[in-house]
This record gives structure tokens, C-alpha cells and sequence, in this order.
């Protein structure tokens, strides 16, 4: 934003200084000279009071002095509050060019005022703050929008590859051609949505509703019972009411996404799940657990950040785009819930959504 040039704050703070210092000194001299002037009626000699004029004695004595001292102070108040202004202001100058920096593009420039708490200092940690944040955010853009370019690149590739394939060789079976192209091409669109879910969740564009958790956990695992008999999984769901407040659509996609993780990551046969719901004094609770894999702490910290997955042992058509915990981690600090992974000592998975309890529920 252009602006027309003005007088810089250390200026005036300094003619405010100097300003202050000659009023103060101006209703002190006008004090003294009332004194002055009421004591310069009568002088009191040896044949007794004699009466004098009180202006000639006040112009005569004591204005010059009063002049001289104004002076002084008007000298002293511009430099004493050009140098005080100065240092004073100096933290504004290490915070300007943090500011300038952050916004050339170096995120990684940190002010780090010393010294004790104060205005400035508390201005320069929450300045300081934000551009951590700022640079964790888009470090974690950066990856996440190359993870992404390599995915969504992977399914084109194959695409391409198969129609050069058919040109080359008019007499290959279509059919299998059109089967293959069908899934690959259904792998790039659930990405696609994917994204965009998790671009919704991030811009917490959604009205927020009355939801009770534990029939959005029950519509899930209704969803994806057929999914769980086909892979020989057990679906358990219990809980009580959980009433809270956000998105249905978001609540239900991801709980859907954490059942449906859970089923695919599972053991091969007589596998569980147990998704459950509860209520806790300012909170309720999801809680999806499986049977699966032994996962380590540093593992299972991991599998919240775009494209990771968790264990190589699920069904081939059920492989998901990586993105099923990323989009339940979003979906909840949208709605400003917290997330927990914990890896059970007998293999698998514990995950619990912590959500804010609805009003009056």
C-alpha cells in the first residue's frame, strides 16, 4: 500500500518528550513568578514597608532567568527524547526486518529479542511464533503438494502406457484394456476427491450441526459390514449417546475412513475391529481398535501425513490413495478435536478422536 511520507515515530515521540518537558517547565516558571510577583508588593526596610512595583522587579529578575531555563529545556527535551525515543524503539527495528524478510520468502529468519518481558519482547516471541508456524506450514504444503504430484503422475503414467501398448498392438484383447484403464482411472478420480476433501476440511468451510457420534459410528460400520465379511473380519461397535457439534458429512467420512482402515489393515484371517463411542466431562469419544501388525510408536506417529500407509498387508483393490488418516487428522482439528494413534502390544491399532461435547448434551 503506497502512503504519502509522514514524520517517522521516534520523531514524535521525541517532540512529545520535548513538548511534555517545556509545558511542565512553562507551569513551573508561571508558579515561581506568581510567587514572586505577590512576595514583590511590599520590601521591608529600616523606616519600615516601602511599595515597590511588582513588574519592574519580575521583568528585571527573574524573566530572563525564566527565559534562559526555557531554553535549556526545550535543548534538553529534544535531545534527551530523540535518544530515549531511539532506544526505546530499537526492538521495532530487528521486528521491521523480520517482517521484511518473511515477506521476500525466508521464513527461517527468527528475531529473538533478548532481554526481559515486555511490550516489545512479547511482540517479537508472537512474531517470532507465527513464523515457525508459518514455515512448518508450508514445508508441510511443499511435501504434501509433491506427494501429491507423484501420485495423482502415477496413475497417468500407467493410463498412457496402456493406451500406447493398445496403439501398437490393434489386435489386443480391448476388453482387458478397458478393465485396467477402468481401475487405474478409479484410483486417479478417489485421489482427486481425496484432495479435495482434505482442501474442504482445511478451509473449515462447513456449517456446524448437532451430530451424535455414536449413530454416525453405527452408520459407518453398517456402510462397511459387507466390506468386513468379504475380508473375514469381526465388526464390533458399542458406545453410548455422544452428542457434539460440526459436519455430519466430514464427521461420517471420517469415522468411514478409520473402520475402513481398520478393516484393511488386519490380520489375515479372524481379524477385529471394535469401533466404540463415549462421553467424558467436556468431551466425547471414538474409538476405533483392530487386530493387525505390531506397529512401533515412531511408526504409528507417522501414518497421519499424506500417503503414508501402514502395512503392506491388505487386498490389492482396497489399497486406498494414502490419504485416509490425513483427512481424519484435518477433519478433527477443524473441529477442533484432537487426534491419538496408539499401537497395541498385541498388533495393530488404537486411534481415539476426541471432539468438544455439544452444549447442554
Amino acid at each position: 500500500m503506497d502512503r504519502q511520507p509522514g514524520l517517522s515515530v521516534r520523531l514524535k515521540l521525541t517532540l512529545s518528550y520535548a513538548g511534555f518537558l517545556m509545558l511542565a517547565g512553562a507551569l513551573l516558571l508561571v508558579a515561581v513568578g506568581v510567587f514572586l510577583l505577590r512576595q514583590g508588593w511590599l520590601q521591608t526596610n529600616e523606616s519600615g514597608a516601602v511599595r515597590v512595583t511588582p513588574g519592574t522587579l519580575f521583568v528585571r529578575g527573574f524573566a530572563p532567568t525564566a527565559a534562559t531555563v526555557l531554553v535549556f529545556l526545550l535543548v534538553f527535551g529534544l535531545l534527551g527524547g530523540w535518544i530515549l525515543a531511539g532506544r526505546m524503539l530499537a526492538p521495532l527495528d530487528r521486528i521491521t526486518y523480520a517482517t521484511r524478510t518473511a515477506a521476500a520468502g525466508s521464513l527461517s529468519h527468527r528475531i529473538r529479542l533478548p532481554g526481559r518481558k515486555d511490550e516489545f519482547r512479547e511482540l517479537a516471541d508472537a512474531f517470532d511464533m507465527m513464523l515457525a508456524q508459518l514455515e512448518a506450514h508450508v514445508a508441510e504444503q511443499q511435501r504434501f503438494a509433491a506427494n501429491a504430484s507423484h501420485e495423482l503422475r502415477t496413475p497417468l503414467a500407467i493410463s498412457k502406457t496402456l493406451i500406447d501398448v493398445a496403439r501398437a498392438d490393434p489386435n489386443q484383447d480391448t476388453g482387458k484394456l478397458v478393465d485396467r484403464l477402468h481401475t487405474v482411472n478409479t484410483r486417479a478420480i478417489d485421489l482427486t476427491e481425496a484432495l479435495l476433501l482434505l482442501s474442504r476440511a482445511n478451509r473449515r468451510s462447513f456449517t456446524r450441526e448437532h451430530v451424535d457420534l455414536s449413530l454416525v459410528a453405527e452408520e459407518a460400520a453398517e456402510t462397511l459390514h459387507p466390506l468386513a465379511e468379504k475380508n473375514g473380519v469381526a465388526l464390533e461397535t458399542s458406545g453410548d449417546i455422544s452428542p457434539t457439534s460440526g459436519s455430519p458429512a466430514l464427521l461420517l467420512q471420517l469415522t468411514t475412513n478409520l473402520v475402513h482402515n481398520a478393516i484393511v489393515h488386519n490380520v489375515a484371517e479372524q481379524g477385529t475391529v471394535w469401533v466404540h463411542t463415549g462421553v467424558r466431562p467436556k468431551t466425547v469419544v471414538l474409538t476405533v481398535e483392530n487386530t493387525g501388525e505390531k506397529l512401533t510408536p515412531q511408526r504409528a506417529s507417522t501414518l497421519t501425513e499424506p500417503f503414508q500407509r501402514g502395512t503392506e498387508r491388505m487386498h490389492a483393490d482396497q489399497a486406498g490413495v494414502g490419504l485416509g488418516l490425513a483427512i481424519v487428522k484435518t477433519i478433527t482439528e477443524a473441529h477442533d478435536g484432537t487426534l491419538t494413534l496408539t499401537p497395541r502390544p498385541a498388533g495393530g491399532l488404537r486411534i481415539t478422536v476426541e471432539l468438544p461435547a455439544a452444549s447442554g448434551g
